[in-house]
């Protein structure tokens, strides 16, 4: 990967508070980077100093290989689009996207080739001479990505672009936000709080706490190897279990209540672990109820009593109260045409495989 953002040492104090805290980071070249976290965690500020918006107290920051200290906002290889989209209401659609290239050179005519273009891009042909007062959500979150674009930036910074639009368009522009970013092949860095609009669109996440990045991965390895507990609590759902790591005849065993003592392979368990209590985690979806007749899966095996229930339509969620008196662990199951939904009291067999587990130390 070509670098073309890179961080060294940022800090960030405003008065006494502390909002970036040493961070080192490296964006590729047509990377679409997500900075991910709960509100406070400085994923705005780090996005903010990118920009240009905002001078790092300590540290550097180069963009396409330039040492960006002292370069003000309008004059970095970068553009924004903001979580109000910041439309002129008194202006047309047209008016909007073109409103930076007021001062570029060129003729009046090629400047209306590139705002047509640039509303081609966005699926916004024909919407030119439409007031931007009458749009949709979703029309004005296109206007403000065709307006940044038109300008042709190597870098797009997103401040949570999705914020106020309804769950399904939200759904149907992240899918297009991605098509889009594929389509012009610059780097995309989305800030968002949504872990599931990072997880659809990124190449990789900075999931951050308290002006720090706990973990920098791709989506897929956040997902399924967390580095500690915070980070598997904000992504995703998890059930989060006591128990004891322990070694036995040479290798590692874990013990936890309601599930038994499952062997585990060397290189599941996390570097410098030792022996002593731990935590383990399992996500809904990597356990199954047995139903029926259904042949069993091969794994671990668990009895227990479906204790509540939520049906999502595609899915159920049932919370199962193990038999050994054990906290109830939470299991999703799709709901397929020949398979029943169960009711609260039902005796069911828990099936899952020792891979899934996560441990988490101390």
């Amino acid at each position: 990967m070509t670098p073309l953002i890179s961080l060294a040492g940022v800090e960030k104090y405003y008065g006494d508070y502390h909002a970036l805290r040493d961070l080192t980071l490296e964006i590729g070249a047509g990377e679409f980077f997500s900075l991910l976290g709960p509100s406070g965690c400085g994923k705005t500020t780090l996005l903010r100093t990118i920009a240009g918006f905002e001078t790092p107290s300590s540290g550097s920051l180069r963009i396409d290989g330039r040492d960006m200290t002292g370069v003000p906002a309008n004059r970095r290889p970068t553009n924004m689009v903001f979580q109000s989209y910041a439309i002129f209401p008194h202006l047309s659609v047209a008016e909007n996207v073109g409103f930076g290239l007021r001062r570029a050179a060129g003729s009046r005519a090629e400047k209306m080739k590139k705002v047509e273009e640039a509303l081609e891009m966005v699926g916004l042909s024909g919407f030119g001479k439409r007031a931007a007062h009458a749009l949709s959500g979703g029309q004005r979150q296109r206007v403000a990505l065709a307006r940044a674009l038109i300008l042709k930036p190597k870098v797009l910074l997103l401040d949570e672009p999705m914020s106020a639009l309804d769950k399904k368009l939200r759904e149907q522009m992240q899918g297009e936000l991605r098509r889009l970013q594929r389509q012009v092949g610059i780097t995309f860095i989305l800030v968002t709080h949504d872990q599931e609009e990072a997880l659809i669109m990124s190449d990789r996440i900075a999931v951050m706490f308290d002006g720090r990045i706990a973990q920098l991965d791709t989506p897929q390895r956040l997902y399924r190897a967390p580095v500690n507990r915070q980070v598997a609590e904000f992504i995703g759902m998890m059930n989060f279990l006591p128990g004891e790591l322990r070694r036995e005849d040479g290798r590692f065993v874990a013990s936890i209540r309601g599930l038994g003592t499952i062997p585990l392979p060397e290189e599941q368990v996390p570097t410098g672990a030792g022996p002593g209590p731990a935590q383990f985690g399992l996500r809904p979806e990597s356990l199954s109820v047995v139903f029926g007749s259904e042949a069993l899966p091969t794994g671990c095996f668990s009895d227990g009593t479906v204790a509540e229930r939520a049906y999502y339509g595609d899915m159920t969620y049932y919370d199962i109260a193990l038999s050994d008196g054990a906290a109830p662990i939470t299991c999703s199951m799709r709901n397929l045409v020949s398979r029943p939904v169960l009711e609260r009291g039902t005796k069911v067999r828990l099936a899952w495989e020792p891979g899934a587990l996560c441990i988490f130390p101390g």
